[in-house]
């Protein structure tokens, strides 16, 4: 942020008009004359160019004067920093890349896509709070650890797809993996957000064992489960018919998803279609807010110099001019 660190020197300013009415009023009166026994031999011949130059580098001359005076008023720009002294919560979302999340009951397309765009508002939220990102199907993996690089997160989570993990749901892995990005961390709240639509299938962890993990760790889970009621629509490659659709009963273990929250004193949440997806996030992040103490530093540079080496150039110049064929016969 730019100002000025004394700006009672602009005051000066004000000699500016005041020298040009000068000059304009010794202009007006004439500056003196010459006598000669005849005039003849001068008629017809026009003023030379340089006696209007002149006036030209009177008008430089008081540039350079208000360049001088901004100079005197020491101009800064400022730079501010932060300093965070308190840390925020630490946040690992979960997030269910299975086959059945390619269901299209949710707008404008399926279930993983949606919850992809509704996980990446909710990133973009945020702004002292770390978050991690574990994706799972039949084996959980850490896709990003804990950082403040939202804008890496935001990328790691867009180039996330569908079917680079062999099928099936293995919740308490992909808990168990949360739980160990979380525990060494020194953050007042830890939180686990898990986004599943399906049932715990796969996995040498059950989600009830890591929820009781978790309770002792002090980290607290909150349980989405997606997907709208009876049956959805899966899309499918048949090499004969091309993109075909079948209908797949909505199974999510709802009773499972509460007790993990319970468990953890976190909330269940079911989610039906997008608003209510965007409505459960948004829930979340008012829940888990965060007092953080930030210290802001300005650190103001000199850019005076800015104004005052054009300033003493141009003075420099119109006293070099002034002695040349510039210059006034007294």
């Amino acid at each position: 942020m730019p100002q000025l660190a004394s700006p009672w020197y602009l005051l000066l300013l004000g000699l500016v008009p005041l020298l040009i009415w000068l000059y304009m009023r010794r202009i007006r009166r004439g500056q003196g004359s010459l006598r000669f026994a005849s005039t003849l031999a001068f008629e017809g011949i026009r003023p030379s160019w340089t006696v209007y130059a002149r006036h030209v580098l009177f008008g430089v001359s008081m540039f350079s004067l208000g360049l001088a005076v901004i100079a005197l008023a020491r101009p800064q720009k400022g730079t501010e920093a932060e300093e965070i002294l308190t840390e925020g919560i630490d946040i690992v979302v979960a997030l269910d890349a299975s086959g059945s999340m390619k269901a299209e009951d949710f707008e404008p397309r399926n279930r993983f896509y949606v919850a992809k765009t509704v996980i990446g508002k909710f990133i973009e939220g945020l702004r002292h709070d770390r978050l991690g990102l574990v994706v799972f199907a039949a084996k959980a993996y850490t896709r990003c650890p804990l950082t403040l690089d939202y804008g890496v997160l935001l990328n790691v989570l867009e180039n996330t797809k569908l079917g680079e993990i062999e099928d099936g749901t293995a919740i308490g892995n992909a808990l168990a993996t949360c739980l160990n990005r979380l525990r060494e961390s020194r953050a007042k709240s830890k939180v686990v957000i898990l986004v599943t639509d399906g049932v715990n299938n796969r996995g040498e962890i059950q989600p009830i064992d890591a929820a009781e993990i978790a309770k002792t760790l002090g980290i607290k889970i909150y349980t989405v489960g997606v997907g709208s009621t009876g049956v959805a629509r899966i899309p499918q490659n048949d090499p004969v018919y091309g993109r075909t659709y079948f209908n797949m009963q909505v199974e999510i273990d709802e009773e499972s998803l509460e007790k993990i929250a319970e468990i953890t004193q976190g909330l269940y949440y079911r989610a039906t279609d997008r608003p209510s997806l965007e409505s459960i996030f948004e829930d979340i992040g008012n829940l888990e807010k965060s007092e953080i103490e930030v210290k802001t530093y300005t650190h103001y540079n000199e850019r005076y110099h800015d104004f005052l080496t054009p300033a003493l150039i141009l003075i420099f110049i119109c006293t070099l001019l002034g002695h040349s064929r510039f210059a006034k016969i007294p």
